[in-house]
């Protein structure tokens, strides 16, 4: 005779059906609240499988130079504003110049940034990229401060220019390199010396960029915090990171706050804020991110889209050819901001770069209320993303947008009437936002710029350069990354005087 199964385990076998009952009716519920909003006329749009929504597909690398074809099938079927689910969230996905404007100018009022938890988590939350409202505007009025005019203008372009030739000067003839490595060489060694003094090759130095590459390896990963994930080693490098500069922070306290140098970043804060030790920590690791990785990666994507456009190099060369013979007139030899202000068809390939390469590719916002724009509405609570590189690779804004023209930046050009002219230059530039926009436009925006024209003054001076591997070619991950590292050969050019 069967003996009957004791009730303990009866409650084993039946608990995965009861967990998966349970989670079926958690998605219902979530499904409906988040996504059956009523007499709301909300933009067309798919919102994909529960939980993941869309996000894999969103998120599939591809060619930056484009849209990738996610947003270019979404845009075709449901038109540059459409909604969807990523991130976990119900989501508004904006490739509209003027609803991306209208965004990013009612900062704080109609919408907020609202970055993925796992991006607080690894950046830590008092970081600028995740912080909003009054504290985000007093870390940033901080930054602004330590980055102001005067800075730039005199000690930042003198230390721009000598970790510029500092790597320059290490590159052996003919050779084959990574230029993706050395962009990010110059911009780390940079940044280190600005923000904590740190001297470039130095033991210490060293250690903490190969802790910053695990780092910012697991900031681009999934949120898996498991044994062995580059998420879980990009959490232990920021450990031992915030231990470098809270040791760092200690040395400099134990000399007296009189004692305390204005030189780098680090110095002022301890002088000039009343921010707390965990503030300062993810305000340094923060602009060490912030300022490393994207301007490595627009110095990388001009020495890319360079060769392909010759007439771009020579005129550059001409350019800074000028600013030389003019300074060896003057008997100078450093560059100053005068020398800067004349780079003028240098910023045209600044802007061109950054317009096509788009290394902020989107932006992370929520909506603090319901809003209308064009018909549709945009329900309180909803996260919205509106996509920079859609509007920069738009044929309807841009003439022939996947073309790198850096003419198309100056501000006449004789093919059209001085009044075209202002109103096609004033067009571009209204919808140009690689830096972001309103009250969150990115802090180091300016010193971005002169790092990049600092370098390509110097570069196109004493190199010409060539890709040695013509397969490599920027990925959007949705970081934008050379998978093969951006190999090229360089070669001194001795007779450009």
């Amino acid at each position: 005779m069967p003996t009957s199964m004791p009730d303990s385990e009866l409650i084993l076998c039946a608990l995965p059906s009861i967990l998966a009952l349970f989670l079926f009716l958690i998605l219902i519920t979530r499904k409906k609240q988040q996504y059956q909003i009523r007499g709301l006329n909300l933009p067309p749009g798919n919102m994909g499988w529960p939980f993941l929504g869309e996000t894999i597909g969103y998120l599939k690398p591809y060619c930056a130079t484009s849209i990738g074809e996610f947003m270019e099938q979404h845009i075709s079927r449901y038109g540059k504003i459409y909604k969807s689910s990523l991130f976990g969230e119900p989501t508004i996905v904006s490739a509209d110049a003027g609803l991306n404007r209208f965004i990013l100018q009612n900062e704080g009022r109609l919408f907020e940034c609202s970055y993925p938890r796992s991006i607080g988590g690894i950046l830590g939350k008092w970081s600028m990229l995740v912080l909003v409202g009054d504290m985000h505007r007093d870390m940033r009025t901080i930054s602004l401060n330590f980055l102001s005019h005067a800075r730039l203008r005199t000690h930042l372009l003198r230390e721009v220019e000598k970790h510029t030739l500092l790597v320059l000067g290490s590159w052996k003839e003919n050779s084959v390199f990574s230029a993706q490595d050395e962009a990010k060489k110059f911009t780390f060694n940079l940044m280190a010396k600005h923000i904590m003094s740190l001297d470039p090759g130095e033991p210490e130095t060293e250690q903490l960029k190969k802790l910053y590459v695990t780092f910012m390896k697991g900031v681009v990963s999934a949120p898996l915090n498991l044994p062995g994930t580059a998420y879980r080693k990009a959490l232990q490098s920021r450990s031992t990171i915030l231990k470098f500069i809270e040791r760092k922070m200690e040395e400099r306290l134990k000399e007296g706050s009189e004692n305390i140098g204005e030189d780098d970043l680090l110095g002022w804060v301890l002088k000039h804020s009343n921010l707390s030790k965990e503030q300062i920590l993810d305000l340094i690791l923060s602009l060490l991110f912030a300022g490393h990785e994207t301007s490595s990666v627009s110095i990388a994507l001009a020495i890319y889209f360079l060769p392909g456009c010759r007439n771009a190099i020579e005129h550059l060369r001409e350019e800074h050819i000028e600013i030389v013979k003019a300074k060896k007139i003057a008997g100078e030899t450093e560059l100053n901001w005068d020398d800067y202000k004349k780079m003028e068809f240098t910023q045209c390939v600044i802007s061109e770069t950054l317009r096509l390469g788009n290394v902020v590719r989107f932006l992370h916002r929520k909506a603090l209320k319901d809003v209308r724009y064009k018909g549709y509405d945009i329900p309180c609570g909803w996260k919205v993303l509106p996509v920079i590189a859609a509007v920069h690779l738009d044929p309807l804004l841009f003439d022939h947008p996947q073309h790198f023209n850096p003419w198309r930046w100056q501000q006449s050009n004789s093919a059209r009437s001085s009044s075209s002219s202002k109103s096609y230059s004033s067009m571009t530039s209204s919808n140009f936002m690689p830096f972001g926009g309103g009250p969150r436009l990115c802090a180091g925006s300016e010193l971005a710029k002169l790092e990049m024209a600092v370098f390509i003054h110097h570069l196109v001076l004493n190199y010409q350069w060539d890709l040695a591997n013509l397969d490599d070619q920027a990925f959007a991950f949705p970081f934008v990354d050379f998978q093969k590292g951006l190999q090229i050969r360089a070669r001194r050019q001795t007779n450009f005087m």
